[in-house]
């Protein structure tokens, strides 16, 4: 099951990348630089986690999980709309993680625990409220 819960952490990170990388086009480090700041922190982060991700899954030799050539793309220009857009991202990460820690154990399960807890931090700092269960909305 490790295998697969890295594959699916993997896409995740696939996904976030590609849209941080679009969402980052669309704030200004001169007009809005909190916000530039989070997303370009945000896209350093998921980009060293994929990296994380394909270093595990190939020393389990497995075949990492390719990026697709396309993802959807939220389409409010606007600097509020790549907040929501960005703490979007970060939920469902969150979400892809705790699938992840209920699906690995040992140092697996610390890193996804520490992705996890990330993602959650992140969404807030994107402006959504701290919920109480970060990556399980159904028990809320």
């Amino acid at each position: 099951m490790t295998v697969e819960a890295l594959q699916t952490a993997l896409a995740a990170e696939h996904a976030a990348l590609y849209v941080f990388g679009v969402l980052g086009a669309r704030t200004s480090e001169s007009g809005t630089p909190a916000l530039f700041a989070e997303v370009t922190g945000a896209y350093a982060t998921h980009r060293a986690q994929r990296d994380v991700l394909t270093r595990r899954l190939l020393d389990e030799g497995a075949e990492p999980t390719p990026a697709s050539p396309t993802y959807e793309l939220p389409t409010t220009p606007t600097a509020v709309g790549v907040a929501r857009a960005a703490a979007d991202i970060e939920a469902g990460c969150a979400e892809t993680y705790a699938y992840v820690v209920a699906n690995t154990a040992g140092a697996d399960r610390r890193w996804a625990v520490e992705a996890l807890t990330g993602a959650a931090v992140r969404q807030v700092a994107f402006g959504r409220p701290p919920g109480p269960f970060p990556g399980a909305p159904d028990l809320t």
